[in-house]
């Protein structure tokens, strides 16, 4: 029973040590992932200010054609 014992605990720390693995590959990951999202929310925000200047020169100058016409 003490070789079966043994062989069972080799397997599990083998098996452990592997999901570490992952774990960390997986944290690496997401990390990753995170960075890119908070590069992605600063452009967006980028855009949207831009994106409204343009709605207001937009909406300004239809007021003064309206203004002239």
């Amino acid at each position: 029973m003490g070789d079966d014992v043994a062989a069972l605990l080799l397997v599990l720390a083998t098996e452990n040590a592997e999901l570490r693995q992952q774990l960390g590959a997986a944290q690496d990951m997401l990390m990753e992932t995170a960075i890119d999202a908070g590069h992605l929310h600063a452009r967006l925000e980028v855009l949207q200010a831009e994106r409204d200047a343009w709605r207001a020169e937009a909406e300004r100058l239809q007021a003064d054609r309206i203004r002239v016409g």
